[in-house]
């Protein structure tokens, strides 16, 4: 093994330990489904052959009662709430497990006579329906595509179709839009704002060049949390930007600033900024200023130099500081959660309810594989823009 390869396995090991592994095994939940097999491995093995069409057979009745009964004396020796979990999964699939199960565990505890079909259909005549059952095999795992498809607004049927669900159910697609258009409004708010500022650093001379990116850097210098709270304390209605527009007689004030798009975007912005402005100070420091000159001196108007001598040379510096201020805009959760209503929510809010308040790890990983993919995406996006090239590439 070269010298090269031997300095750098410590930084990938570390890499492989406390970077990759994490993740990959936090993303891992995403596509398994470990609740229920476990507690009802008879019923799932049952229903392997089953046409997910029709009410399945007495061996798969018997199958749940065998399952039930070892479950709850399970429960009762070790208080391991085998049987509410799964149930709290199957109620994410298909509504009405979270009693139904339970139910049936305690009703059939004791010996019965008669067939379990029979039995279990006096309990409840969900379980003559293929859904109820459909959802039981379709979390057999171990691997599931349920939390995928729930990111998704999607569905599967007991027949294995896959459809949408019904709109007064469907959510995360609408969250999905909603942090792209906010993080697509922000990436060019601060490009907007960000090229004139870092014109004016890099053609700035001495120390007021100096100065200038020193107040760029400035928000690099304080936590996220302080600079939020900041503008909770500037924005609020009794705060002093009302407090100042109500002075000079602002007719409607004090105005709703607060708990709102506008809000999540300013401070998006703000706090954002840098990232913009330094690839583009690098990038003007970069050009050539002969050239913009000689082209005007060849009779071009000030906009065509900018459009096409200015500006694509400053490309590379616009595209990297575009997809830094996406993706981190993309994953935003204390920004919105602090400054905007129920409406304006990223999904980073979702996967952190999800995972720690709802402990669905599953779906906060489905989640949290939607963001990754929108910001291989971007990357993919602004490789094939910026034209990404092997050394040594013609």
């Amino acid at each position: 093994m070269n010298r090269p390869a031997l300095l750098t396995a410590p930084l990938l090991l570390f890499l492989l330990v406390t970077f990759i592994a994490p993740i990959g095994a936090f993303l891992w939940r995403g596509v398994t489904d470990t609740e229920v097999a476990p507690v009802l491995p008879r019923t799932v093995a049952a229903l392997a052959d089953w046409n997910g069409q029709s009410t399945p057979e007495e061996p798969a009745f018997a199958a749940l009662v065998a399952d039930l009964r070892a479950a709850r004396d399970h429960d009762r020796d070790t208080g391991a709430g085998s049987i509410p979990r799964a149930a709290a999964r199957l109620n994410a699939d298909y509504p009405g497990f979270r009693g139904l199960l339970p139910m049936t565990a305690r009703r059939v505890a004791a010996p019965f006579e008669g067939s379990a079909r029979d039995t279990l259909l006096a309990i409840s005549e969900e379980w003559r329906a293929p859904e109820t059952w459909g959802a039981i095999r379709r979390a057999g795992g171990p691997l599931s595509s349920f939390h995928l498809l729930t990111a998704l607004d999607l569905r599967q049927d007991a027949a294995g179709h896959i459809a949408p669900v019904p709109d007064n159910q469907a959510v995360f697609r609408a969250v999905l839009l909603r942090s792209l258009w906010i993080s697509l409004t922000v990436t060019a708010c601060c490009l907007l704002l960000g090229w004139p500022i870092a014109w004016l650093i890099a053609t700035a001379q001495g120390w007021k060049a100096t100065v200038l990116l020193a107040a760029v850097m400035l928000p690099f210098w304080i936590s996220l949390i302080v600079r939020t709270a900041a503008w909770m304390v500037l924005l609020q209605r009794e705060g002093i930007v009302n407090a100042a527009l109500e002075a000079v007689g602002v007719p409607g004030a004090p105005l709703p600033l607060i708990m709102n798009r506008f809000a999540v975007v300013l401070a998006m912005v703000h706090i954002l900024l840098p990232f913009m402005v330094l690839p583009l100070v690098a990038a003007f420091r970069a050009l050539d200023p002969r050239l913009p000159r000689a082209a005007a001196s060849l009779g071009a108007a000030p906009w065509r130099v900018f459009l096409r001598v200015t500006l694509p040379l400053c490309l590379p510096g616009v595209g990297a500081g575009c997809i830094l201020v996406f993706i981190q805009a993309l994953g935003f959760y204390v920004t919105p959660a602090l400054l905007g209503g129920p409406n304006d929510q990223m999904l980073a809010w979702f996967v952190g309810f999800y995972a720690t308040r709802s402990v669905n790890w599953g779906l906060a990983a489905a989640l949290s594989m939607m963001l990754l993919v929108a910001v291989g995406l971007c990357v993919a996006l602004y490789g094939r823009l910026a034209g990404f090239r092997r050394p040594g590439a013609a």
